[in-house]
């Protein structure tokens, strides 16, 4: 299951997190978007203990969006203790996103 993230809510449930957290960027007019949509959902059901994962809209939300420079949808981040570790630009098979979840345990 992905989460919701919001400018009003990304500090408490991403920068504060005890758990690793992978944020899709999104927006509903994105064709590659809808691509990734699902596999991030899978990888928040197969990851729910884990990791803290879910999507923002960055049509919805602006400040988030600018304070990340993100100019390409879908953009995923990664995040470790409130930093960035890494990101993946671009629609990629679910086993990318995974590998690269599995490295922040």
């Amino acid at each position: 299951m992905a989460l919701e993230f919001t400018d009003s809510n990304f500090e408490e449930l991403v920068l504060k997190s005890g758990k690793p957290v992978i944020v899709d960027f999104w927006a509903e007019w994105c064709g590659p978007c809808r691509m990734v949509g699902p596999i991030v959902q899978e990888i928040g059901e197969d990851f729910i203990e884990k990791a803290v994962v879910g999507k923002l809209d960055v049509d919805s939300n602006p400040d988030v969006t600018m304070k990340y420079g993100i100019r390409n949808i879908p953009t995923i981040l990664f995040f470790k203790n409130g930093e960035v570790v890494d990101k993946q630009v671009g629609a990629v098979p679910k086993s990318v996103l995974v590998k690269k979840l599995e490295v922040l345990f």
